[in-house]
């Protein structure tokens, strides 16, 4: 589906430390790639707050902090993907190269290392929400 100008995509940050939840929206900017819509960016600090953002829709990518306390970022992921119906793609973030297998585990569409690799994020981000954007239907907004 072609993208209109005036179409964003939303991006849930979750991430208990607000300085990860601003590296991330830093280095993903306003727009990471010329053929993908603008961002916008929903923050949580919260598994109740997650929950009730995906609940109600919208949201086209969520990269969570697998280093978050008290709810981890890997364990959220398994958890959305469980219970939330049409899950958008997750992206966590991993502090230790040794923990891919429980992002795996976590049934994470993708990880990266953290603190934030700009770099690794924006192409990992770039791939997902191509492929969310190429899923779409008009009708599923």
């Amino acid at each position: 589906m072609a993208h209109t100008t005036d179409e964003t995509l939303t991006v849930l940050v979750y991430s208990d430390d607000r300085n990860t939840r601003e590296q991330v929206s830093l280095a993903l900017g306003r727009r990471p790639a010329a053929d993908l819509p603008e961002l916008e960016y929903l923050e949580c600090a919260t598994l109740p707050a997650v929950m009730k953002a995906l609940e109600k829709g919208g949201v086209d990518l969520c990269v969570l902090d697998g280093e978050a306390t008290p709810a981890g970022g890997l364990g959220v992921a398994r958890q959305v993907k469980d219970e939330i119906y049409g899950c958008p793609p997750v992206l966590v973030l991993i502090g230790r190269p040794q923990d891919s297998w429980l992002a795996a585990w976590s049934r994470a569409d993708a990880a990266v290392p953290h603190p934030v690799d700009p770099v690794a994020l924006v192409g990992a981000a770039e791939t997902l929400l191509r492929a969310r954007c190429a899923g779409r239907t008009p009708a599923a907004h």
